[in-house]
């Protein structure tokens, strides 16, 4: 349980300053802009490619508006691939998908969310239930059929948002999708690096979604975010689920190590 001084330091963070919230004001008037743009032009794309191309140039848009600085390191991520993360924060869905197309599989709580789930729609997401194991085999067919029709899938194995500072297990059971019948594509370990003040933006712990969006996009400094694409995996390191998820997990951890 929190003592009265770490709610109150907490609260005190996260406290917005009146300047903080005009750049609020004008952050979500830009990203509005950003829909109101996209949208038409994700139509009007529709009938003609089936790699519509709106919604990576939204999710681009998005990753500058609020104020995110992309370097991207290591192997080229191939246009099919398998991509495992990690993942520290809402904001690494826009940096992977501006950077790689990626479509991504999302709990299915983000569904509950008109237009959020429509938005997500459009980039092909995955909706899966995260507590129902029952669905598991159909969660697993889903996942196969979106990285047939979309190329490019993102998984975050971890299954929550961590702190940025160290690794959670990985997850494997939607791993089965890309076991051995699926060796033909990609399966690229990739490190989300916020760096040093990783934690001014990671979202953790009890923190509501909506308090944590303010807080980033109050900010006035640039939030840096380096992605280093690692080598794909091979061989015995793709001979099962548990076994992608234990060589992805330890390639991103070996690289945090050396950080």
């Amino acid at each position: 349980m929190k003592s009265a001084s770490n709610i109150s330091d907490l609260a005190h963070r996260q406290r917005i300053a009146p300047l903080g919230w005009v750049l609020i004001a004008c952050r979500i008037a830009l990203l509005l802009a950003c829909v109101v743009t996209c949208v038409p032009l994700y139509y009007l794309c529709l009938p003609f490619t089936a790699a519509n191309p709106a919604p990576r140039l939204f999710l681009r848009l998005v990753a500058a508006v609020v104020g995110l600085r992309l370097k991207t390191t290591g192997e080229h991520p191939a246009p099919s691939a398998f991509f495992l993360a990690n993942h520290v924060s809402w904001l690494d869905i826009p940096a992977i998908a501006g950077v790689t197309g990626s479509a991504f599989v999302a709990h299915d709580g983000l569904a509950s969310i008109g237009p959020l789930r429509w938005l997500c729609a459009m980039n092909d997401t995955v909706f899966i239930a995260r507590h129902d194991r029952r669905s598991v085999a159909a969660q697993v067919h889903q996942v196969r059929e979106a990285l047939h029709d979309t190329g490019a899938l993102t998984i975050f194995p971890e299954g929550t948002t961590g702190d940025g500072t160290q690794l959670l297990p990985f997850k494997s059971s939607l791993l089965s999708a890309i076991d051995a019948d699926t060796e033909h594509v990609p399966v690229q370990p990739v490190w989300l690096d916020y760096g040093p003040r990783v934690q001014d933006v990671a979202w953790v712990g009890s923190e509501p979604g909506l308090a944590n969006a303010m807080k980033i996009l109050a900010r006035w400094r640039p939030i840096p975010l380096t992605i280093h694409f690692l080598p794909p995996l091979l061989g015995e390191e793709r001979t099962d689920r548990k076994a992608i998820a234990r060589a992805a997990r330890a390639r991103i951890d070996a690289v945090m190590q050396k950080d």
